[in-house]
């Protein structure tokens, strides 16, 4: 049976929007009912009025977690999770406003067999939209084009991580290939990941260090004795292993693969892409309650988190998350600049350069390994900024 969640909408400073604009975080709903009759009353934005559908529903890419945190920022108090779909659903709020249309968040990862969502999203149409990054959109380009219209994430999470005692003198991504081949140890990732064949080519590790081994649990780099280094997030990791790992129980050392220049955008939100005309009214009402979610989910993350965490534990899918990663997660986002409004005033926005230069480097690399990409594609087939709202930013 669904579990119905309810929560205290606490007031959060949203701090300096673009040109000193101050939002205010609405108190409470009032309704507690999952009923149509609810959401048919929209306050200041009415999503159903633009012509999105009556439930909104967005596949993420993994398990409930703080990166995820915007989404969860839409509830309301009757959010209901449901342990038996591995979702979350309710009325979708913005500012603490009915917008007319419900919300419902799909987890990913184990609860769609480990598929991507992009091929989650053409099995399974009745989803919205979903978390899509800039490689696997061009990946897959060919069998399950998306259009990306909303970037969460300023850079990807995606990180090496490695024993500094093991290896003092590594201070960054540069170092790890002679410090590898003269250890003997290993750069362990997930299989299929194109990144490292671009670090291959670029020079950044040796075909010989590279193990493609790697299955998302601690056991063979813990056995390693900090001799291998791995791939992984650096607003989970790095915490995991110092304060969850118990067999590990130390500090690692970690350094973004954007550093290298492979810098996708991550968990960007997309549509499928013969949908995105059909949707772009409903798009660019809903992209500044995007916005907007993700400030407010800054300024006070506390409710949202607290969703996540309930979520994880009715979920029960065997992967756990604390309290204490929760918040390494938010500092460490907003620490590293993994959220940020990057070099302009607001948030949200794909920088063209940016992936212009992605683009040329994810599709040489790609040809390289024989995937299959969709012919002509161009990078104006991937993204687009034209519904963002350049008055919605982080305070600096």
């Amino acid at each position: 049976m669904p579990v119905i969640r309810r929560r205290s909408r606490v007031a959060a400073s949203l701090g300096v929007i673009a040109l000193a604009t101050t939002l205010l975080a609405a108190c409470g709903s009032e309704s507690s009912e999952d009923t149509a009759a609810e959401t048919a009353a929209a306050g200041a934005t009415d999503l159903a009025a633009a012509g999105c559908p009556a439930t909104i529903v967005i596949q993420t890419d993994w398990n409930p977690e703080a990166e995820h945190g915007h989404l969860y920022e839409m509830f309301g108090d009757d959010a209901t999770i449901d342990a038996d779909n591995k979702s979350v659903s309710g009325t979708l709020y913005d500012n603490g406003e009915s917008t007319g249309v419900k919300l419902e968040v799909r987890a990913g990862g184990p609860a769609i067999g480990y598929s991507t969502v992009s091929a989650q999203m053409y099995t399974d149409k009745s989803i919205t939209m979903g978390y899509v990054t800039t490689d696997d959109q061009i990946a897959s380009s060919a069998t399950t084009p998306t259009k990306s219209f909303f970037a969460p994430l300023d850079l990807s999470p995606l990180m090496v991580m490695w024993d500094p005692t093991y290896y003092p003198d590594v201070t960054g991504i540069d170092d790890l290939k002679d410090a590898l081949d003269s250890s003997g140890g290993v750069w362990r990732y997930f299989a299929g990941s194109a990144y490292m064949d671009y670090l291959e080519s670029a020079g950044y590790v040796s075909k010989d260090s590279m193990d493609s081994s790697y299955d998302g649990t601690p056991a063979n780099f813990v056995a390693a004795g900090g001799k291998d280094v791995q791939q992984g997030f650096a607003s989970a990791e790095p915490y995991q292993y110092e304060n969850e790992v118990k067999a590990w129980g130390k500090k690692v050392d970690y350094a973004l693969i954007s550093d290298t220049g492979w810098d996708p955008y991550q968990s960007s939100l997309a549509v499928r892409s013969a949908d995105f005309d059909d949707l772009s009214d409903c798009l660019a009402a809903l992209t500044p309650v995007l916005q907007r979610a993700e400030v407010n989910y800054f300024a006070d993350p506390t409710d949202a988190n607290n969703l996540v965490l309930e979520a994880v534990q009715e979920y029960n899918t065997g992967w756990t998350y604390s309290q204490g990663m929760a918040d390494y997660s938010v500092e460490t986002m907003l620490g590293d600049k993994l959220v940020s409004n990057g070099d302009n005033d607001y948030i949200g926005d794909f920088d063209d350069d940016r992936m212009s230069a992605f683009f040329d480097k994810a599709t040489k690399t790609y040809s390289a390994l024989g995937t299959d990409m969709a012919s002509g594609l161009k990078v104006s087939d991937l993204y687009t900024n034209e519904f963002i709202d350049d008055s919605i930013g982080l305070s600096n």
